[in-house]
């Protein structure tokens, strides 16, 4: 029990890790037609958010493999895809702190260049613009919906964590994943309100967990403690408690 309840605590603080660095990690400088020379006036706001952002990796993985002895306990199969997509979530989630820093030296370019009014820098610095939000906002938020709807599944099933928690993480993560599709196909762009409320369900309800999970734990009629046994559904539940 006191194993079960550590880790819940570890999960949730890893949530707001990861949260508050996501939020640190925004940079401004990098989005409109003038990125370029934004950049070049805000080195430290660029190496900032590729910190914050970077950051994210160990805390997002971290949350996987720390719910991944609970989570086996329910469906080894779902459990390790869950911990899989985090880990491919998170290899875009590098990719994106590259191409961020790559702002930095196509700036100072672009700076001695004399900053001319239009140019293959402004034509590279749209095209790394572009890579960026497609990395950030439809390959690796879709690898993360993809595994936390496998995560979701387990917490609905097993009753770790309130019903309505796991309903309100589906939902949310259905609303990112369509936030995720109009950015693909070019009908909103990631600093219009229609993408900040679509992914906004979702944000919440991961406070809402982590604030959940570090208050209250895990339900501890729903902990699985010795041997299981999978369920014709694929999610294992236990036969024997101790």
């Amino acid at each position: 029990m006191k194993t079960s309840r550590r880790t819940a605590v570890i999960a949730g603080v890893l949530i707001i890790v990861g949260t508050v660095a996501g939020l640190l990690s925004v940079v401004p400088s990098v989005e409109g037609p003038d990125c370029l020379e934004k950049v070049s006036e805000s080195t430290d706001q660029v190496l900032k958010g590729a910190f914050f952002q970077f950051l994210m990796v160990p805390a997002y993985v971290g949350f996987a493999l720390a719910l991944y002895p609970i989570l086996r306990k329910y469906s080894v199969s779902l459990s390790l895809g869950f911990v899989g997509f985090r880990i491919i979530a998170e290899a875009f989630q590098i990719i994106g702190v590259v191409l961020l820093l790559l702002f930095l030296p196509l700036s100072q370019e672009f700076v001695i260049a004399g900053a001319p009014g239009s140019s293959y820098f402004q034509t590279l610095g749209g095209l790394l613009r572009e890579g960026r939000d497609l990395v950030n906002h439809v390959a690796l938020f879709l690898a993360l919906s993809i595994g936390d709807l496998m995560l979701y599944y387990i917490l609905y099933r097993s009753k770790l964590v309130p019903r309505w928690l796991s309903v309100w993480g589906v939902i949310g993560v259905a609303l990112a994943i369509s936030a995720s599709l109009l950015i693909m196909f070019r009908f909103i762009d990631v600093v219009t309100p229609t993408y900040i409320t679509l992914i906004l369900p979702w944000g919440l309800q991961q406070i809402v967990l982590a604030a959940w999970l570090i208050i209250k734990g895990f339900n501890p009629s729903a902990t699985v403690f010795g041997t299981a046994k999978a369920d014709p559904d694929g999610v294992q539940m236990s036969t024997s408690k101790v």
